[in-house]
């Protein structure tokens, strides 16, 4: 199976192709390296011994993407591409509806020109909202959004359903991610944002090898063990594995399909600080702040429809996230460009 993967040299995309090559698939990667880098791919190739097709555009781009897309002629694709930051998209809605809104009709009036008709979608856990009590479901209703990155989730899912139901050829694999963390085992990939993160690991291990000076948590009074948000945070190599099963799946059915990927065990932010400063060796200096906007209390996945119908489930716990996310850190303290 010959899999695009938009977005392809980001943080999942890069770990994806990797575990899509060694099930055996061949990979395209399309990015415009707006928040990643070519060398991520450049070392996915070291990793996997394989030779990838690599374009440097924009998945917005319908001309560039109808060429793509006839020259390479895809069996499905995996689409990445898009503004990710919780914090980042209250402040700039705008662009987030935007940038992930097109990407995404862009793609889906390409496929229909060209004749690709099988689709995974990079969703997330923000589509149950607040109105949801963890642990999340499939079968629940999507919930109130609590930011424009959410409800940008939430609308391309619901233009994907629509599109499935136009066209009873289509076949779309909706993924709800819950936190992706931790690094390729090799240590040659792993978590690279530009600029200062906006999502949690990354700052923590910026922080323990030293490139900033501490993590603020944002609130301490959420109504937890203590007090600070709970999330279920998944290593990206357990991520990956399911956007494997997922894609052999969107061959194989049509219509629609939501899976929730996690691990079904929730942790603290200082659970993280904690376990990191363990498998780093020192503590992670952080100071507590107000609460952000935009945040919930608590998000963890019921991923047993996954492991039913993909065979899937993680594999991996906070220790190997740790473990993995401070060897790709301690080996690239400036990510990918020193």
């Amino acid at each position: 199976m010959k899999t695009l993967l938009t977005g392809g040299a980001g943080y999942i995309g890069s770990h994806t192709a990797v575990a899509m090559i060694e099930a055996g698939h061949d990979v395209v990667v399309v990015d415009n390296y707006y928040n990643s880098s070519p060398e991520a791919i450049r070392r996915v190739e070291e990793i996997t011994g394989k030779k990838i097709a690599l374009y440097e555009a924009d998945a917005a781009d319908a001309e560039v993407m109808r060429k793509i897309l006839h020259d390479e002629k895809p069996d499905c694709i995996i689409h990445f591409a898009g503004l990710k930051a919780v914090g980042e998209s209250v402040a700039k809605p705008v662009e987030y509806y935007r940038n992930n809104i097109d990407t995404t009709l862009t793609l889906l009036e390409c496929m229909r020109e060209e004749g690709v008709t099988n689709f995974v979608f990079s969703s997330s856990a923000t589509v149950y909202g607040e109105d949801n009590v963890p642990p999340f479901t499939e079968e629940m209703p999507k919930g109130v959004c609590t930011n424009p990155y959410g409800w940008t989730k939430w609308m391309q899912e619901q233009i994907l359903r629509d599109a499935t139901v136009a066209n009873d050829e289509l076949s779309v694999v909706l993924l709800r991610y819950f936190n992706p963390v931790g690094a390729h085992e090799s240590g040659k990939i792993g978590e690279d944002p530009q600029g200062i993160p906006n999502n949690l690991m990354p700052y923590i291990s910026q922080v323990a090898v030293g490139r900033r000076d501490h993590l603020t948590v944002f609130g301490d009074d959420y109504d937890t063990p203590d007090g600070t948000c709970r999330r279920d945070y998944i290593h990206v190599m357990d991520l990956a594995e399911g956007h494997v099963k997922a894609a052999e799946y969107a061959v194989s059915h049509k219509g629609t399909e939501v899976f929730n990927l996690g691990t079904g065990n929730p942790y603290s932010v200082l659970d993280m600080v904690n376990a990191f400063s363990k498998a780093c060796g020192h503590q992670v200096k952080y100071e507590i702040g107000p609460r952000r906007a935009g945040d919930v209390q608590d998000s963890w996945a019921n991923a047993d429809k996954a492991k039913a119908v993909l065979g899937w489930e993680a594999q991996r716990g906070i220790d190997e996230i740790c473990r993995d996310a401070w060897n790709w850190q301690s080996h690239n303290p400036q990510g990918y460009d020193k």
